[in-house]
Formats: structure tokens, C-alpha cells, sequence
């Protein structure tokens, strides 16, 4: 906890604060002048990126739950040829780091005109391995075939079964599935520093660009973190008690 403390008793006090001996440990008053700078700061797009953040993780969170809870149901209780070669390969990608993909998938981007745009860190990744397998070992256990077949008995469509039935049967997962996706999405920082550019920066980017001078403005740059942070705590808090 005390690195998080200390970075928002840096963002309220001047320079100074981040060499003092012995350590400044008490928040100090210059927080809104901090953050004003952080704004007036035409370089790093803060808001812009902010607010592309919050749109690119949202999007990404949201897809990720929807096909993985349906993908999972799929697997765990409509069993089909190929159901599990299907699986494993979809495992399989899990071992596949997004360093090794980097360049085909930029050379993709390049050829779709998506280099720049929000759309090249938002389509490929709406669909995770690791949340379809998750989902699938939680509704194999959360959901009883009994269950499903009575909701069939009662007359309901497949997709009826699944928004009726096993979605609120896994929304524990579902919403641990959507906080780690969350998390894990607003924190990148390889993929987008590789396919948006300076006018068109994520949360992650603008704060680079704060930490890329000859000088480091450190009240600046942690003021920047701490807004940044901030989602992360109110996402946390809002799912976290799923955990």
C-alpha cells in the first residue's frame, strides 16, 4: 500500500517532495495545481487518453465477458464434435505471448488501415483463451444439467437458457473474469505504444510521454498516476467483493 500513498503525497506537493531526507509522509496542498498543469500539458492528451482508456477497457471488458460466459456454456453443456480439440486449441493460444504476434499483428493493422485508430487495440483482443476456459470450468460447476433440462421442459430458447439461467448462475466469475480483463487492459502498454500515435494516446501513453523529457517533472507525472489509478480503484471496489 505504501507505494500507492506515497505517489498521491508526491502529486500534492511540489518537486521537492520526491528527494526529501528523511521522506515527506504527509499529503501536502498543491494537488489542484499539479493536476492543472497535468491539463495544460498539450503534449500528453491526458483527458484524451483518459477517455480513450476508459472506452477501449470498457469495450474490451464487455466483450470479453459476453463470448467467454458463452463460449463457456457452450463447451461445459453443449457438447458437439470436435468440442474438445476445439478447447485445447483454444487453450493453446494462451502460450502463445503477445511479443511473439507483435509483428504480424502490426503488419495486420497496417493492411486493415487501423495503425492510429482506437479499433486496433480494441477487435483483437474481444475474445480471450483464458476467459473461455475459465468460464468453462465455472459453468461446468455452476450450472446443473437438471437445471438447463427444466428450463427446456418450460419452453426456453437456447439463448434464453443462457441469459436466464447461466448467466446469473456465473455472474461470480463473470464479474472476477471482468475486473482482471479490465485491469490487465487499462494497464497495457507494448500494444498501443506500437499502434496509436501521439494525438491518439491511451491513459498509459500519456504518461509515458510525461516521463520522456530531459526533465521529469515528478509533482506532474504522479499527479497523472494517481488520476490514472483512480478507475482502477472504483472498478475494484464496485467487483471486487466477487473475489
Amino acid at each position: 500500500v505504501f507505494p500507492l500513498y506515497f505517489m498521491f503525497v508526491v502529486a500534492t506537493r511540489s518537486n521537492d517532495a520526491i528527494g526529501g531526507l528523511p521522506p515527506v509522509l504527509s499529503p501536502g496542498g498543491q494537488l489542484a495545481e499539479n493536476v492543472q498543469r497535468l491539463l495544460d500539458n498539450a503534449d500528453a492528451h491526458f483527458l484524451r487518453g483518459l477517455a480513450n482508456s476508459v472506452l477501449v477497457s470498457g469495450s474490451v471488458t464487455v466483450a470479453v465477458v459476453l463470448f467467454s460466459t458463452l463460449a463457456g456454456f457452450t463447451f461445459a453443456k453443449l457438447p458437439f464434435r470436435g468440442s474438445n480439440v476445439l478447447l485445447l486449441t483454444i487453450i493453446a493460444t494462451m502460450a502463445i505471448p503477445l511479443q511473439l504476434g507483435l509483428i504480424p499483428l502490426y503488419i495486420l493493422m497496417v493492411k486493415l488501415g487501423w495503425v492510429g485508430d482506437l479499433k486496433a487495440v480494441i477487435v483483437p483482443f474481444l475474445v480471450s483463451g483464458f476467459g473461455v476456459f475459465m468460464m468453462r470450468q465455472y459453468s461446468a460447476s455452476a450450472v446443473s444439467d437438471e437445471l438447463i433440462e427444466a428450463a427446456r421442459v418450460d419452453g426456453c430458447s437456447t439463448l434464453r437458457i443462457y441469459w436466464n439461467v447461466v448467466l446469473p448462475a456465473v455472474r461470480p466469475a463473470a464479474a472476477v473474469l471482468g475486473l482482471f480483463t479490465f485491469m490487465q487492459t487499462w494497464n497495457d502498454f507494448l500494444w498501443p505504444y506500437s499502434v496509436l500515435n501521439q494525438d491518439q494516446p491511451t491513459v498509459q501513453l500519456s504518461l509515458a510521454t510525461l516521463s520522456s523529457g530531459y526533465y521529469s517533472d515528478f509533482a506532474q507525472i504522479f499527479a497523472g498516476t494517481a488520476l490514472a489509478t483512480l478507475p482502477l480503484l472504483l472498478v475494484f471496489v464496485l467487483f471486487g467483493r466477487q473475489i
